[in-house]
């Protein structure tokens, strides 16, 4: 009970400091293709259109006095450095481990990524101003702010959090609203996103049961042509489903046993600090294993 009510220890300083550029030191070496990267492209592009969004998490330097040690925000570090930023708002940690800032964070799903696109809209940022941030064209922030037209409420409650492409959304919306739950229900009992899956669970739909469009256009269509697609691509589904069935069992086994003893390690802060220090890629990839929910791809 006493424990219980032991007051938590902050792991970090309250306040946001701004530091110079050139006392912030790396803790860990990066790829000499860093800047080639897609990911650092995005965050350069929206460093440069809106600023700096998630401040770095940095440390006091052991050996040099007056320095920072960062231990998250490489990308964000080099991206300022590029665009001749003199500072950059930066969380002091109280611990020199990297892996509790990465550890809660999770890709966005289409449906959130929509979503938030939305919100921003709404709040006037133009279209242009997003695309600038993003890195990506106007064309692609539009298509993005449409995702859900046509989409029923409860298909876009189903499907919020799951790691649906946007070109299953396109197929998706081609049924009706009942259909549209139906097939969402089943992609999440197999935990299959995909747009083969998708245009397999098309292909076998009732034609009252399309969007009057598809209807017309697939009643115009050869029904031979119709038919021999749907036998392959309900193949290739039922071929992808048997191998992950027999794979599941023996492969799911394995992944919780090196996950447990990987978290293990994790949890102990002498060798999370030794591999930051030593070995930072590898302490990466053990965070990403350590964080796997599932084996779905």
């Amino acid at each position: 009970m006493e424990r219980a009510n032991k007051p938590l220890k902050l792991g970090f300083e309250r306040d946001l400091v701004e530091v110079s550029l050139n006392l912030l030191l790396g803790s860990k070496p990066q790829p000499a293709t860093l800047k080639q990267s897609v990911k650092y492209s995005q965050i350069r592009a929206s460093i440069k259109a809106i600023g700096i969004v998630e401040p770095l998490a940095v440390i006091p330097h052991p050996a040099h006095q007056g320095s920072y040690m960062v231990l998250d925000g490489h990308l964000r570090l080099e991206a300022l450095k590029e665009l001749q930023s003199e500072s950059a708002l930066c969380l002091i940690s109280k611990d020199d481990e990297a892996y509790t800032y990465n550890k809660r964070v999770n890709r966005l799903s289409a449906i959130q990524e929509h979503r938030m696109i939305v919100r921003a809209v709404d709040r006037g940022v133009s279209p242009e101003t997003l695309a600038n941030a993003l890195d990506i064209s106007k064309a692609a922030i539009i298509a993005r702010f449409k995702l859900l037209d046509g989409i029923c409420d409860e298909a876009i409650r189903l499907l919020a959090d799951k790691p649906a492409s946007r070109s299953m959304f396109n197929v998706l919306r081609q049924m009706k609203p009942l259909r549209q739950i139906d097939v969402s229900k089943s992609m999440i009992d197999l935990n299959n996103y995909s747009v083969k899956m998708a245009m397999a669970m098309l292909q076998a739909t009732a034609p009252e049961q399309l969007v009057d469009a598809v209807r017309i256009k697939n009643q115009q269509s050869s029904s031979s042509d119709t038919l021999n697609r749907l036998r392959r691509e309900l193949a290739a589904v039922q071929a992808d489903t048997k191998l992950l069935e027999e794979r599941y069992g023996p492969d799911n086994l394995q992944l919780v046993i090196i996950k447990t003893y990987i978290k293990t390690l994790l949890e102990n802060a002498k060798v999370v600090r030794w591999l930051a220090r030593n070995h930072g890629e590898y302490l990466h990839q053990l965070q990403l294993i350590a964080d796997l929910e599932n084996l779905a791809t």
